[in-house]
């Protein structure tokens, strides 16, 4: 064990976290996200919900201020309303990054930069649409 880092990051998240550069993407995956399938590197994070993850995570992680927008939560499909969950994101993003812009990313394109993102963590998180992709920005 070590002191003031969360418990929710695993070593092997945490190592991801330390290796990952400027401007490379983490995916956090929700229990619905085919992870394994379009992941370089999948980090397991059975059990565990995307909101005290993402929380953990933003304590740690510097959401890349050079680029738009750090922060792309996959689209919902015309017809399904916004999730909850997205507001609660939205409250953890402004507590550690407060300037820091979201989009929205069409489904096949999310999987597509998923495959290309650094790693993917997947999650038990069982809202729907509570995938969220982070890029990594400077200290």
């Amino acid at each position: 064990m070590l002191k003031t880092i969360p418990k929710t990051l695993s070593p092997d998240l945490l190592k991801i976290l330390m290796e990952m550069g400027h401007g490379d993407e983490i995916v956090i995956a929700d229990g619905n996200f085919p992870a394994a399938a379009n992941a370089k590197r999948l980090v397991r994070a059975t059990g565990m919900a995307v909101p005290p993850l993402l929380d953990d995570i933003l304590q740690l992680f510097p959401l890349d201020s050079y680029v738009e927008y750090p922060v792309s939560l996959m689209a919902t499909v015309p017809g399904d309303n916004e999730p909850p969950i997205w507001g609660t994101y939205r409250e953890i993003i402004a507590k550690h990054e407060p300037h820091a812009k979201i989009e929205n990313v069409e489904r096949f394109a999310f999987y597509e930069r998923a495959r290309k993102a650094f790693a993917v963590v997947a999650t038990s998180e069982e809202s729907l649409y509570a995938n969220i992709i982070l890029t990594k920005g400077v200290v």
